[in-house]
């Protein structure tokens, strides 16, 4: 018997896909890298298919790259030559949702935003809430402690998982943390898992918590700026006054003409950058009129304050078609460095130097809140891979970061592509240490090989 035939003999034929025209389109996430070609698919349903899964895979010596939705920006689930797709986007079920204690358990494939409305329904929320919250699924932002635009009062995915059910490389299930709002006993190792990136074993399960949903739809506003530094400015000055934004992002002007020229939001010549907050507190359409006198206090000519619920959507909107108006102008290469939040005009500025200097198409989102920056790289469809110049403006932009006391992920995640630049960051300890850990948990190294460390 062939290792694949063991393999759908321990599975079904119809969760083990081999064909390459199919396998291939479980083969790449939304980066621009080539992947391998695996030697198939498994479309896992349950745990215990992926304890077979891993527990075949460790016989045969087969490298596994875990798979969510497929919508990361890192590499991180890029296909191995030779090695197995487990797929998870099958595992849907939201196994428990409690009112009561405020968590729900979830399994990798549950969709983030199906999670929310599921919790909305109780009167709570799940809150983290990165871009891609209606296509990417609990398990991808799991691996990467994904973050999103409610990180500035809410923190990231790590601050909202409280236990992990694991399958590790053995095929052994390993269950960490907790149901409790509290505990402390032993190590962290929930922390750990998460932003593991797959390497060290494969989450089949989640306790998360929820949180109290707002009682009134968050108030928002939209600042126009003439200078990245009053943009900076404004931020610090919300910040400082204690508004505790729920979310507080900048666009800069490359990154609003692409929206315009996309969905003509009417972006007039002399902006150069667009503040959006929103505040979910009781009094949040107080605190927005305060975080819009503080927009105008540092310079902003024009602020829109919204009135209603639709109006509050469509300045949220025109962040969230960010990234799609940047697709229509070339590829992307998509970055997420974070930076201490005073820097963050430093660093604005510094991204927009380095375009010039390099001649390249730099495109920059912020979640301002936090310092976390995604200059996005655009170069031409035509090619495979960026072209030299685009590449030394990333390590120009990454070495600025550390520079000034920022770090190369926020929350996209190492994967493939930050690989080359991690020593930069980490030194030979940590990587040692990083090294060990690996060892102890995938001895025989089949899990999401060449990915994160």
């Amino acid at each position: 018997m062939t290792a694949i035939a063991e393999l759908v003999a321990a599975l079904a034929p119809e969760k083990v896909l081999t064909d390459p025209d199919v396998t291939d389109s479980y083969a790449r996430d939304r980066t621009f890298l080539e992947p391998g070609r695996p030697l198939a698919v498994v479309l896992a349903e349950s745990r215990d298919d992926v304890v077979a899964t891993l527990r075949w895979a460790g016989e045969h010596r087969v490298p596994v790259v875990p798979r969510g939705a497929g919508t990361g920006l890192a590499g991180g689930a890029t296909a191995v030559e030779g090695g197995v797709v487990l797929a998870l986007h099958k595992m849907t079920a939201i196994r428990e949702l409690s009112p009561a204690d405020e968590i729900a358990v979830v399994e990798p494939g549950v969709i983030t935003a199906d999670l929310d409305r599921a919790a909305r329904a109780h009167g709570l929320m799940y809150a983290p809430d990165p871009s891609s919250y209606e296509i990417s699924t609990i398990g991808g932002n799991l691996a990467t402690n994904a973050g999103g635009l409610r990180c500035v009062k809410y923190g990231v995915t790590r601050d909202s998982a409280l236990g992990l059910e694991v399958v590790l490389a053995d095929g052994r299930v390993l269950n960490t943390g907790r149901r409790t709002v509290k505990g402390v006993t032993g190590y962290d190792l929930t922390g750990l898992f998460v932003g593991s990136e797959g390497t060290l074993g494969v989450i089949t399960a989640a306790t998360v918590r929820l949180r109290r949903a707002p009682a009134v739809y968050p108030a928002t506003i939209a600042a126009e700026f003439t200078s990245l530094r009053d943009a900076a400015a404004a931020v610090a000055a919300i910040i400082a006054a204690g508004c505790q934004p729920s979310l507080l992002e900048m666009l800069d002007r490359t990154t609003l003409k692409a929206i315009d020229d996309w969905k003509n939001i009417g972006l007039e010549e002399s902006t150069r950058a667009m503040l959006i907050a929103q505040s979910d507190a009781a009094d949040g359409p107080a605190v927005a009129e305060r975080m819009a006198e503080l927009c105008t206090a540092n310079g902003s000519p024009f602020v829109a304050v919204s009135s209603s619920p639709q109006e509050a959507e469509e300045l949220i909107g025109v962040r969230r078609m960010a990234y799609q108006a940047k697709e229509r102008l070339g590829k992307c290469l998509v970055e997420d460095v974070c930076v201490p939040r005073s820097a963050l005009p430093q660093m604005i500025e510094k991204i927009e130097a380095i375009a010039l200097e390099h001649d390249v198409l730099i495109a920059t989102v912020a979640h301002a809140g936090d310092g976390n920056l995604h200059p996005v790289f655009i170069f031409d469809h035509g090619l495979v891979e960026p072209p030299p110049n685009v590449w030394a403006a990333a390590d120009e932009i990454f070495r600025e970061t550390l520079e000034i006391g920022g770090t190369l992920t926020g929350e996209h995640g190492v994967g493939l592509l930050k690989r080359r630049w991690l020593s930069l960051e980490t030194g030979p300890v940590t990587e040692e240490l990083h090294h060990g850990i690996k060892q102890l948990f995938d001895p025989l190294g089949i899990l999401n090989p060449g990915k994160a460390i």
